[in-house]
């Protein structure tokens, strides 16, 4: 299951289960896959931002992609992005011995102009090997690297192993349709555009051409019909589903406790056993609690997901 080019759909960011005590729950690690194929994701993508892969020991890393890849019926992507190419390209190569479709990787967040930005993925398709197709990761808000149109155009012209961009620029609709009047008028080839930030702008980005969302918002079959229902070229019912959602995806997308958010209602839904993170952490206090089963009450009266 090589990733490809014209992959679309939903590839669901996962988040890594872990146990009070810090430990991986690798019980809930399975039912989470489960859960988002049976949500039907066309992909998953491991050891992302929102997976927390910073804090696990190599080793652990290792096996946690190992137990998704092993486990899911669809293609696994795996975030390889490190401080050195040396941990990037072990962790590579591992992951595509083990069966992964393919790789993500995020610019350096030291990287300041173009030429440093190009000459960063340059390295980087070196340091993998040009035959591992690779995701291309967009997200500013975090990283602290602007990609212009132009950079993400050259870096996709430089690298065919680069088949897909993670869209996750604020604002980024004009960025999404740039790129595809480039690939219209015959300046760039053909990739896949799956977007994250939560599925905040998931409303209007198929619109502008995305093939998808690449993201973890707690209703991943949510998000899966939504995109169906753009495809279907039903625009009213689309929006009217993702309005439905939006006061959640909203409070999801908060700075610092967006994650913990997030495992708290894969809790409730029954996902995963324990909402915990690993330390350091953004917490949720009782009150933030109430407000999110609040939401999620409310929710309920128009999706019936949210009944729990």
């Amino acid at each position: 299951m090589t990733l490809r080019a014209d992959a679309s759909g939903l590839f669901a960011i996962a988040t890594t289960p872990f146990a009070p005590d810090g430990s991986i729950d690798t019980a809930s690690v399975d039912r989470l896959t489960d859960f988002y194929v049976e949500s039907g994701a066309t992909g998953i993508t491991v050891l992302g931002i929102m997976g927390e892969a910073p804090k696990l020991e190599p080793e652990e890393a290792l096996g946690l992609m190992r137990q998704v890849v092993g486990r899911a019926r669809v293609p696994v992507v795996v975030g390889v992005s490190a401080p050195g190419f040396a941990a990037m390209r072990s962790l590579a190569l591992r992951s595509m011995e083990a069966g992964a479709a393919g790789v993500m990787i995020a610019p350096a967040p030291h990287l300041r102009t173009d030429e440093q930005i190009l000459g960063y993925f340059a390295q980087a398709v070196e340091a993998i090997g040009a035959d591992v197709p690779f995701v291309l990761q967009d997200y500013p808000l975090t990283l602290s690297v602007v990609m212009s149109p132009s950079v993400i155009a050259r870096i996709m012209t430089d690298h065919s192993s680069c088949v897909m961009l993670k869209h996750e620029d604020w604002p980024g609709l004009e960025k999404i349709s740039t790129l595809r009047a480039m690939q219209a008028d015959g300046r760039l080839r053909p990739f896949s555009i799956l977007c994250g930030n939560g599925g905040l702008f998931l409303d209007f980005e198929p619109e502008r051409g995305a093939d998808g969302a690449m993201t973890g918002y707690a209703f991943p079959d949510m998000l899966a019909v939504l995109i169906a229902l753009h495809r279907a070229g039903r625009r009213e019912e689309a929006h009217d589903l993702f309005d439905a959602h939006l006061p959640l995806i909203r409070y999801e997308q908060q700075q610092g406790v967006g994650l913990a958010v997030r495992k708290y209602v894969l809790m409730r839904r029954g996902i995963i056993a324990s909402d915990a993170q690993r330390k350091p952490a953004g917490r949720l206090s009782e009150t933030a609690r109430a407000e999110i089963d609040y939401l999620l009450a409310r929710l309920a009266l128009k999706d019936r997901r949210a009944a729990l």
